[in-house]
């Protein structure tokens, strides 16, 4: 929302848009140079820090809301979504907290207790990945803030959101041994040291330093190129590249990795 008659027009009429009560929540992990991070977004009318997140059109399939959230504030659109959990503590939002006259200086808008935005609320979660170093943070009239954190330095989040990132990254973590995530977050070529490295950053641990890709090759999902990465004297290891009709093939039967 990018004008205040857009900001009016949502809170006044978005139950007729909107589907209400019912929001998601998306935990975006980046991933650059062996540093896993977590996009977070700072609401105006809130004082800390929490996910992206947002409501359902009336016309849009679950996967469609987090995909245009997931663009509204990466710019990218089409990342790996997963949905990983729903959340509906009856006080999660901790709605007598809320204050109105905060909300008008951030919105111009008066909202009082009674309006659809005000109620209990379920959240869906979904976990994206993406190439953190090619996003391009977007914010609008009701974000103050949007930055990635460090995965090990975040901050004490609003609302749910502390168990969101908890459930999200462990989820992600589990999945990551049958669906073959990586393509949004390497180069078109690549090192098999590259490869064993993004796996290690995300899942948090070392993993074996040679059986680990050719479980990858194994299962057809890499392809060997000709092609040499000249990385130092005596040093030029081979190039691979994704089978992408395998690799979307996996993505959608899943695979053991483990």
């Amino acid at each position: 929302m990018n004008t205040q008659a857009e900001i009016d027009d949502f809170v006044l009429n978005g139950h007729l848009y909107y589907i209400p009560h019912v929001s998601l929540d998306c935990a975006i992990f980046g991933y650059h140079d062996q540093q896993l991070k977590l996009l977070l977004i700072k609401h105006k009318a809130i004082d800390g820090w929490c996910l992206p997140g947002g409501y359902i059109k009336r016309t849009e399939k679950l996967v469609e809301a987090a995909n245009r959230n997931v663009k509204e504030r990466t710019g990218i659109d089409n990342l790996f979504l997963q949905q990983f959990k729903t959340f509906g503590d009856p006080n999660r939002a901790r709605m007598d907290e809320f204050d109105e006259e905060k909300w008008f200086e951030a919105t111009g808008i008066r909202i009082t207790k009674d309006n659809w935005l005000i109620d209990q609320t379920i959240s869906i979660g979904f976990y994206a990945i993406t190439d953190f170093s090619k996003t391009e943070l977007q914010k609008d009239m009701l974000i103050e803030d949007c930055a990635w954190f460090d995965i090990n330095e975040l901050p004490k989040l609003e609302f749910d959101h502390d168990e969101m990132v908890s459930e999200a990254l462990h989820a992600m973590r589990v999945q990551l041994y049958h669906y073959p995530i990586g393509i949004n977050m390497l180069p078109e070529k690549f090192t098999l040291s590259e490869i064993h490295a993004l796996y290690e950053t995300l899942l948090g641990k070392k993993l074996d330093v040679s059986n680990f890709p050719k479980k990858l090759i194994a299962l057809g999902l890499l392809k060997k190129l000709d092609e040499k990465r000249s990385i130092g004297a005596h040093r030029s290891p081979h190039l691979y590249v994704f089978d992408k009709e395998k690799y979307s093939q996996a993505l959608k039967d899943g695979v053991v990795l483990s």
